[in-house]
């Protein structure tokens, strides 16, 4: 019971950092506010913002890195017969449902989010990381799969190309939302793209994992 309350309240300080961490970056953008001002407004020590996010990025990208991590695990534990492309698409279509979100709150949110990125040159490259990141754990996951040696470039290929997906995707997204789209319509465009993307993709991987090369 006591280790119980002990992860809700570890949990529940760990959305309110992140929740007067937003409220900050998005009000002033997120290169002029200090982790000094989201621990006063959090009501926490510096240190305890520290002690739940690495640094001050994660305080924005800590459910992208979240997300990420599950696309990775999503085409490394997809079942047997089941393509990389069609793994994916699965996934994004799982993890989709906000885009079109009529809830003025949410859309709000999904604006200033993305704005927020946009404009922080220190974010962007943070993020870019992130896709780095992963297509490395899913190279490095797809070369255990097929059993290849270290020599063989075609898991960093395919896990780059997945991980390329992602990214023009949010991309578009972002985009899209900077130019005032939001809701069902935004839902439509980016299913759109999905599909044509996951085909471009599908077909492109039509062989693999196949024969290694010499």
């Amino acid at each position: 019971m006591v280790e119980g309350l002990r992860v809700q309240k570890k949990a529940r300080t760990r959305r309110e950092i992140a929740e007067a961490a937003f409220e900050l970056f998005a009000a002033d953008g997120f290169d002029q506010v200090s982790v000094a001002a989201v621990a006063r407004r959090a009501q926490v020590s510096e240190a305890t913002v520290f002690n739940y996010f690495r640094t001050k990025e994660d305080l924005v990208f800590d459910p992208l890195d979240a997300y990420e991590s599950g696309l990775v695990e999503a085409v490394r534990d997809r079942p047997a017969g089941t393509s990389v492309a069609v793994a994916l698409g699965a996934y994004l279509a799982r993890r989709s449902g906000l885009l079109g979100s009529d809830d003025p709150a949410a859309r709000a949110r999904l604006v200033a989010a993305n704005r927020m990125v946009a404009s922080s040159p220190h974010l962007l490259a943070r993020e870019r990381q992130i896709y780095e990141e992963h297509a490395r754990a899913l190279a490095d996951a797809l070369a255990r799969e097929v059993g290849t040696d270290p020599h063989d470039i075609r898991p960093m290929v395919v896990a780059t190309a997945l991980i390329g997906v992602q990214r023009a995707l949010v991309d578009f997204v972002r985009g899209q939302v900077m130019s005032g789209r939001a809701g069902p319509e935004l839902a439509r465009r980016v299913a759109r793209q999905t599909e044509r993307a996951l085909a471009l993709l599908d077909a492109g991987l039509a062989n693999y994992p196949g024969p290694a090369a010499g």
